[in-house]
């Protein structure tokens, strides 16, 4: 499959990364989630991006989303595009559950998705809705009917929560398998496109540094092995990029390679986000180690969409299961 991006694309791409340049410099994604800078993605279109155009949203595709996700990962977004923009909304869209799409799509409801296959919900407390895996049916629950524990985790811009329904609140917006296994599938998507847009700026860092660093009065960058460690990693990153770009045109044509096509996207993003920390931490040496440094936020966000919506392993598990039948 050839991926030839549009202009329209092209551009709106490069309008997200100038705004997060702006909006999310590494001081800023330290603090976590921000409502106005959630309300400015709204406006930018990025929020309600897959939702209808009559319905506040934007219209397009899972490819736009990807893009939208990549650059978000490259920023080290701490706002929960994954669970709103790429899951919630579609899933709210498929249901057609338009009023509270609406307000989603708005930026005015903030929204957060807990699965089965997930044993916790991430930006739990800065949601304004859960929407929340009973079964083989979709609820809608206010923030107020759960209970909500923090759990440990290692990067706490991204937090995690043991969710405990507290009563039988809540509205049943959808039920099926095909509905909860897609929203599972875009969860899946949306973790391996930041873990894409992770690796890039890491391989940025590490080449940034590299130029600058001097050592017997050469930039490191010229030696041979700092050269070819970049070089391996930013491979690893062009490799994984047209998988994960299949895997969104899978989605969007409910092929029924679905599946395989989003778990080869999450190993593949996986390995070139492994690589890449591992080779900008080891050109930034000892500097890289300390809480001081920008790295460990990608370092940190990295680690913990890697164990999100399934590990590497239970998705090599289940590509080997369709492949071998």
């Amino acid at each position: 499959m050839k991926f030839i991006l549009s202009e329209e694309q092209m551009l709106f791409r490069h309008t997200v990364r100038e705004f997060l340049e702006k909006e999310c410099t590494p001081e800023i994604a330290r603090s976590g989630f921000n409502r106005e800078r959630w309300a400015q993605l709204a406006q930018l279109g990025a929020v309600g991006l897959a939702a209808p155009a009559d319905e506040g949203g934007l219209g397009l595709g899972e490819v736009d989303l990807v893009l939208l996700l990549e650059e978000a990962g490259r920023a080290a977004l701490p706002d929960p595009l994954i669970e709103t923009s790429m899951v919630a909304i579609p899933l709210l869209r498929e249901a057609e559950a338009n009023d509270l799409l609406l307000e989603a799509a708005d930026g005015d409801v903030v929204m957060s998705v807990g699965l089965a296959g997930s044993r916790y919900v991430t930006y739990a407390t800065d949601a304004d809705v859960l929407l929340l895996q009973l079964g083989g049916a979709m609820f809608a629950l206010q923030r107020d009917d759960v209970k909500l524990q923090l759990m440990p985790s290692i990067d706490m811009a991204r937090p995690v929560f043991r969710v405990e329904w507290l009563s039988e609140a809540g509205t049943k917006i959808g039920e099926g398998a095909d509905l909860v296994e897609a929203a599972f599938d875009r969860a899946v998507l949306g973790a391996a496109a930041q873990l894409l847009g992770i690796a890039q700026r890491c391989v940025e860092m590490a080449a940034d540094y590299a130029k600058e660093r001097h050592q017997f009065g050469k930039p490191i960058g010229s030696f041979q092995a700092i050269k070819h460690k970049l070089a391996d990693a930013l491979l690893m990153v062009e490799f994984a990029r047209p998988v994960v770009y299949r895997a969104a045109a899978s989605i969007a044509e409910v092929s029924h390679h679905r599946e395989r096509d989003v778990s080869m996207a999450k190993v593949y993003a996986g390995r070139a986000a492994k690589r890449a920390t591992r080779a900008a931490l080891q050109t930034l040496g000892a500097i890289g180690y300390t809480q001081e440094h920008d790295l460990h936020i990608w370092m940190k966000r990295s680690w913990s969409l890697e164990a999100a919506w399934g590990t590497s392993d239970f998705h090599r598990d289940r590509i080997a299961d369709e492949v071998m039948g």
